[in-house]
């Protein structure tokens, strides 16, 4: 499986995620420079966390209006797997690939530490690999990582399944707990805290390798499926 690590300007937490799937995984993965992008042959699309354009207007506002989430959205539409983490997340609810918005932290501060979630929806291609319920721990490092919706969205969100991750003890004032949440059609998930940098033991935690490794047995799967 081959995947892009889409870099803005700004971002910082690439080359981590380019590590979780190529150095640790083993799987294809280029870094793509946001304005030399051509997304047509890879198989995933990560969004990595980081500041990109400085957080300057909203956080991701400007990078959700750059060329290349264009093509994010092509390739989103065909089925492809998208993962945003942090200002990822921040950028696909900016563009308007998931619903919501994420505010300032309740304490208006930037927060980083470990923290745990709960598994909510193990159906997707991005937890099979987890057990329904399971409480995980991942990174958290935002200061703007607040989900917000309304009632009807929140009602959408629920009736959908599309509430993937919440957090145990809520760090940030999101609503109805949530961490994480997906599409309608389930491939395309973004959230606040960083699997990433949750992939090996040395880093305090190695949770979030069974995200990485669900999403490429999902993706081979269907492929041989397709190609059969």
């Amino acid at each position: 499986m081959k995947f892009a690590v889409i870099v803005f300007p700004g971002s910082n937490c690439d080359r981590d995620m380019y590590h979780a799937v190529k150095g640790v995984l083993g799987e294809e993965a280029d870094l793509v420079w946001y304005q030399n992008s051509n997304l047509e042959n890879y198989d995933g699309i990560l969004l990595p966390g980081g500041f990109s354009y400085g957080d300057y207007l909203r956080s991701g506002a400007v990078a959700a209006t750059s060329d290349v989430m264009n093509q994010v959205r092509e390739q989103a539409a065909k089925g492809k797997p998208v993962l945003g983490v942090c200002n990822g997340f921040q950028i696909l609810t900016e563009s308007g690939l998931l619903p919501g918005a994420l505010m300032r932290n309740r304490k208006l501060s930037f927060m980083c530490h470990q923290e745990e979630l709960v598994v909510e929806n193990n159906q997707t291609i991005f937890t099979s690999g987890y057990a329904k319920g399971e409480v995980v721990r991942y990174p958290i490092a935002h200061g703007e990582g607040n989900y917000f919706c309304d009632a009807e969205t929140l009602a959408d969100l629920k009736k959908n399944n599309q509430i993937v991750f919440t957090y145990k003890n809520n760090p940030n004032g999101s609503t109805y707990d949530i961490a994480g949440i997906t599409n309608k059609e389930g491939n395309v998930l973004g959230m606040m805290p960083h699997p990433e940098r949750a992939v090996e033991a040395l880093l305090g935690s190695y949770d979030g390798l069974k995200l990485f490794q669900s999403i490429v047995k999902n993706w081979r799967e269907s492929y041989y499926v397709a190609n059969a």
